[in-house]
């Protein structure tokens, strides 16, 4: 086997000798503990979003084989994709205009899927864009970024926002936060290297080119590329928008607005290889025009079939399903785990009532197991359902329904929905004061509040928030817990910028 080195670990290019096909084999550096030992649950979610990008098909994306540990060291054994990196086409030519355009547009429709399922890349970089011979585009290492780093903040052990340095946008340098909008930033990044030739963003440290992507308005890039078209150019500088908020809307968005610059695309000697024959670009002639030709009147209308006999519903259902969901969430099979509760919960909510504590209890086991898989959206609704039904029950101060509550905006927070989760938060804050909720819950809540804000480009609000947070953060813990000291710092921050 021959290997390469990447930012977080190695490539090894192998042989699979079971299934006689080539492998790249990716082992990733892991974190270790104080005491020298690796981070058991960096591992655990290194499998667990190994197996969310596993779902994660689309033909940009190369398929996921395995994942697992050797040792103490974490691998993922992937599809070996055969290409140049575009970083390599940055350095070695010119990129025609519609050529980065097709390139970006072909990653546009990688994260449609992606941020639909609530995966978010968190490192799009040109390394990690493969230029393949038939010229299609694969996007590689979606979710090692999001495994490798704490669920909460997104910082290593060490104190370091993951990602790198040059793709990153402004909320995620200043804190971590990462959301759909914050691919778009990386990828309108790396359009504009495509596009002028280098990084504009590029200073001569990890930190002050941070502090650029944070700070340094973009210079338009026809500016450094006359044939550029205005158009591209406008969409550039969107995309580069300091704030989340001001960027797209969404990946779909963005697609549209490139294929303008990419309907007919010129021969690229070198890199693709325009003359042969190739199976993909057969298959996506046939597969573009569906939906362009409306159906003829002699078509034959879809088939209307019966719907399905109601569900025969047993309470030992129930227990079954905590039982096999349990197994599954033991092996980090989440999907599974879900499909098994939703299967259990609909007849049972019917026969029993939604309120039923038996119900409650599965419809828990729901919810928890939809958020470790990565199902924001449905997770969020299950969640949102679950605290009104409570707290007809058992009241609004319940503590349960608290939780249900927080768990609902967290969801929306995990999916992108920024500012459905700030108001949310804001909300239970003020209901956990009225409440008078422990001052440990209050001020982590004020905390989150105040980073969420913040990666929503809301600096104002976001030094507002931590500017009040903080000496109670200091009357409660002390000068030298992390909390106190990472507040401390961005503020800091932030008051450097005003």
């Amino acid at each position: 086997m021959s290997r390469r080195a990447g930012g977080m670990g190695e490539v090894w290019f192998g042989w699979d000798t079971r299934l006689d096909r080539p492998i790249a084999i990716k082992f990733i550096r892991v974190d270790r503990l104080s005491d020298g030992k690796p981070d058991k649950e960096l591992t655990d979610r290194f499998v667990r979003e190994s197996r969310i990008t596993a779902r994660l098909e689309h033909p940009g994306v190369p398929t996921v084989y395995d994942c697992g540990t050797h040792g103490e060291e974490l691998y993922l054994v992937m599809q070996l994709i055969e290409g140049c990196p575009v970083g390599f086409l940055i350095d070695e030519t010119e990129i025609p205009v519609a050529w980065a355009a097709a390139i970006a547009a072909q990653v546009c429709s990688v994260l449609a899927v992606a941020h639909e399922k609530s995966l978010v890349h968190r490192d799009l970089k040109p390394g990690n864009l493969m230029l393949c011979p038939d010229g299609t585009v694969k996007v590689l290492d979606f979710g090692i970024a999001a495994a490798t780093s704490p669920t909460a903040t997104r910082l290593t052990s060490t104190g370091i926002v993951v990602g790198t340095p040059e793709y990153m946008a402004p909320e995620q340098a200043m804190s971590g936060s990462t959301g759909p909008q914050s691919d778009l930033y990386s990828l309108g990044v790396i359009l504009d290297e495509m596009l002028a030739g280098d990084n504009q963003f590029c200073g001569p440290t990890p930190l002050a080119t941070m502090h650029n992507h944070m700070g340094q308005e973009p210079e338009p890039l026809r500016q450094r590329r006359r044939e550029v078209p205005e158009g591209l150019e406008r969409l550039v500088l969107w995309l580069l928008a300091k704030t989340p908020d001001k960027r797209p809307s969404s990946a779909e968005t963005v697609y549209a607005r490139l294929l303008d610059f990419c309907r007919e695309l010129p021969s690229f000697l070198g890199y693709v290889d325009v003359k042969a024959p190739h199976p993909v670009r057969m298959y996506a002639q046939v597969v573009g025009r569906i939906g362009t030709t409306p159906r003829s009147s002699g078509e034959l209308a879809p088939v209307q079939r019966p719907a399905p006999a109601p569900d025969t519903f047993r309470h030992s259902d129930m227990a079954l399903a905590k039982k096999d969901a349990h197994l599954l969430k033991a092996e980090s099979r989440f999907t599974q785990a879900a499909d098994v509760l939703a299967e259990a919960v609909e007849p049972a909510a019917r026969a029993l009532g939604a309120a039923n504590p038996d119900v409650i209890s599965l419809r828990i086991e729901l919810a928890d197991v939809l958020f470790l898989g990565g199902a924001y959206r449905r997770a969020a609704t299950e969640f949102a359902g679950l605290a009104v039904d409570l707290a007809e029950r058992e009241g609004h101060d319940n503590d349960l329904v608290l939780r249900f509550r927080l768990m609902e905006a967290n969801s929306h927070a995990a999916a992108g929905e920024t500012t459905i989760a700030l108001t949310q938060l804001g909300r239970l804050l003020d209901d956990e004061r009225r409440f008078k909720v422990d001052e440990d819950r209050t001020l982590e809540l004020r905390r989150q509040i105040g980073l969420l804000e913040l990666g929503a480009g809301d600096r104002v609000g976001a030094r507002k928030t931590l500017s009040a947070l903080l000496p109670d953060l200091k009357a409660r813990y002390g000068q030298a817990h992390p909390n106190v000291t990472k507040v401390q710092e961005i503020l800091d921050e932030l008051n450097g910028d005003s």
